[in-house]
């Protein structure tokens, strides 16, 4: 249940993200130094403000990487390559995801939509691979993960050593 990171889980996302986590969260994908690589958010913030993105991509090599990504077309290239329907249960799944952590009674409006905030298509490959990475059926995220794969082998196959490491 989020809420529950720890003050060095707290200390480290502060220094990643460079500036104070704005929710309650904990952190479901480290890098293998313990590192936190993703985190799960409360769906509200300490306001009461809907939180719509859940889960969140914390680690900056893969926020750099995934944003050059994003540069070159990624987002269209991605809405493009995936199945619609496969894409629409992702979103489905994000927002029961969310849903099922809001304490039954709770007064309010309540977050909306799937991945990123929204309902259908692709809107942020950095939220598709943060569900994909807490272990969400994302086919977005798989694609990011093939990707950001395959850009890991040319640079080594390039320079010898990869422009990021998988956590």
């Amino acid at each position: 249940m989020p809420g529950v990171a720890s003050a060095a889980d707290r200390q480290a996302v502060t220094e990643q993200l460079g500036r104070a986590p704005l929710a309650d969260f904990d952190v479901v994908a480290r890098r293998a130094d313990g590192r936190p690589v993703v985190i799960r958010n409360a769906p509200f913030l300490g306001d009461g403000t809907p939180m719509p993105t859940r889960y969140w991509l914390v680690d900056v090599d893969l926020v750099a990487d995934i944003a050059r990504l994003e540069s070159v077309g990624g987002v269209r290239a991605a809405n493009a390559a995936v199945q619609a329907d496969a894409l629409v249960a992702a979103h489905r799944a994000y927002e029961r995801d969310r849903a099922d952590a809001i304490p039954v009674g709770t007064p309010g409006p309540r977050p909306h939509g799937g991945v990123g905030g929204t309902r259908e298509g692709v809107k942020c490959l950095h939220a598709h691979y943060a569900y994909w990475l807490a272990g969400g059926c994302d086919p977005v995220g798989a694609w990011v993960a093939e990707r950001l794969a395959e850009a890991a082998a040319r640079d080594v196959a390039d320079s010898g050593s990869p422009i990021g490491s998988a956590p």
